[in-house]
């Protein structure tokens, strides 16, 4: 929490009354170094974490300059779930309390189409929804964005992982270019910067994350006396800090294959990737780790050069890497987004020259660390998520809203069921929780998309 007032901001005074009878006095850190560029009109990339109160610091923005007695739609909030719109429909509502004749109108899919064409023939100031069914009332004619100074993409990144990247382009197309963009994720990958990149006029970049956790990567190295050592060494610190996705590394396709087996015959979710493995097999392999459906991955450096994945818990380097820079590039992949990470690497006496050079690179001294113990009744982490295949994609129409509203239509199953959607050209990739795979893998198959049977299977 920052010690800047709302009162010391350009905000219209109703507002700031508003704000201080609903107990909201001091800004918080996010609402104190976004809102001055948003009330100044520019592009705002923000990162920060659900909770932070990113909702009033783009809200205030937005209701500032909005124009009530100019009954158009001014605003569009777009957001990754139905349940998320509506926090956030709800919040601009709260906040909006002394602007009279004010309309919030949220847009989203698994409910009737009909009440929602029935509110958009009366009008609305601003508009919070999912994005696909945005683009459907958009394409039908019932929305139109000729008037919109303000768009805000609220929680990004997991737009991005539900597939949505195709609906973002269409809204966006359709969207006035003489406008002001705001991006809030929590995390910032590769997918976020290039979307950014294409969205955003100079934007001002601003990033919250907990002090406490400012990236850190705890690093510890552990000697062992040999192959046979090495690999039980790492089952032992794989068991000891249990992760829900965790990297090992390792320097050749043999070994990384070699060691990925072995996990899997000790029990372990594990997945490998390397340069000798078939494309189909890589994508599949990159999609289940990436969404929750595997916990480890073993991989070469050159296969895991440009992964999109925003969290992992670990690394593992099985062998030292040949230098520093490339296990600063390993390591790397932990402790994102202000978050803390661990570093655990094996190497034995031959790799003296190895550590030396890691020591000037890295500016510490490796001191050998105490391998933990285990118990015989600890067992390997199992995912949270699996992950089905549709034999549909991007050529049959399918968006990842058609998807959604298969497996949630009959409310059996609800969006925090559902995790990653990926959407290729023939075929599409949903992550859903373990207990309910068996249940989505017959909801598609009984079911239609798009008016057509869609055969579907588990990846194991």
């Amino acid at each position: 929490m920052s010690n800047t007032s709302f009162s010391s901001l350009a905000l219209p005074a109703a507002l700031v009354s508003n704000l201080t009878d609903l107990g909201y006095t001091s800004m918080t850190d996010i609402q104190a170094q976004a809102l001055p560029a948003i009330l100044a009109g520019q592009d705002v990339i923000a990162q920060a974490k659900t909770g932070s109160g990113k909702t009033a610091a783009f809200g205030l923005g937005l209701l500032a300059k909005l124009d009530v007695k100019y009954f158009r739609v001014q605003t569009l909030v777009l957001c990754p779930t139905r349940e998320l719109a509506d926090q956030v429909a709800a919040e601009l509502r709260k906040l909006a309390r002394s602007i009279h004749n004010i309309k919030i109108l949220t847009l989203c899919g698994g409910v009737p189409l009909g009440p929602q064409i029935g509110s958009l023939e009366h009008g609305a100031h601003i508009i919070v929804g999912t994005p696909g069914r945005v683009i459907d009332h958009l394409d039908a004619g019932r929305l139109n964005l000729d008037d919109l100074t303000t768009l805000v993409l609220d929680e990004a990144d997991r737009m991005l992982d539900m597939g949505f990247q195709a609906d973002l382009d269409n809204v966006i197309a359709k969207a006035p270019a003489d406008r002001q963009t705001l991006l809030f994720s929590a995390t910032y990958p590769n997918a976020i910067a290039k979307l950014s990149e294409r969205l955003l006029k100079s934007p001002v970049r601003i990033t919250v994350t907990e002090q406490h956790n400012t990236t850190s990567i705890e690093q510890k190295f552990f000697q062992v006396s040999g192959n046979d050592e090495r690999f039980d060494a790492l089952r032992t610190l794989l068991l000891h800090y249990q992760g829900q996705s965790s990297i090992v590394f390792c320097n050749t396709k043999r070994e990384t294959q070699d060691v990925a087996d072995d996990l899997k015959q000790y029990g372990f979710s594990v997945l490998a990737l390397h340069g000798d493995m078939e494309q189909k097999d890589r994508d599949q392999t990159l999609v289940q780790f990436a969404n929750g459906s595997a916990c480890v991955l073993v991989a070469t450096d050159v296969a895991a050069r440009g992964l999109d994945i925003s969290s992992v818990d670990a690394i593992f380097n099985y062998q030292l890497a040949h230098d520093a820079d490339t296990h600063t590039h390993r390591i790397g992949r932990t402790g994102r987004a202000g978050q803390s990470g661990m570093a655990l690497s094996l190497f034995t006496a031959s790799d003296a020259g190895k550590l030396v050079s890691l020591e000037d690179g890295l500016g510490m001294k490796i001191e050998p660390a105490e391998l933990p113990e285990v118990t015989g009744q600890q067992l390997p982490a199992k995912p949270l998520m699996a992950t089905l295949q549709l034999d549909g994609g991007k050529k049959h129409k399918i968006r990842a809203g058609d998807i959604v509203g298969a497996l949630t239509a009959s409310k059996q199953l609800s969006n925090d069921d559902l995790g990653k959607i990926q959407l290729h050209d023939i075929w599409s990739f949903v992550a859903v929780k373990r207990s309910a795979l068996r249940l989505a893998l017959q909801l598609i198959q009984q079911g239609k998309i798009k008016g057509k049977s869609i055969r579907a299977r588990a990846l194991s």
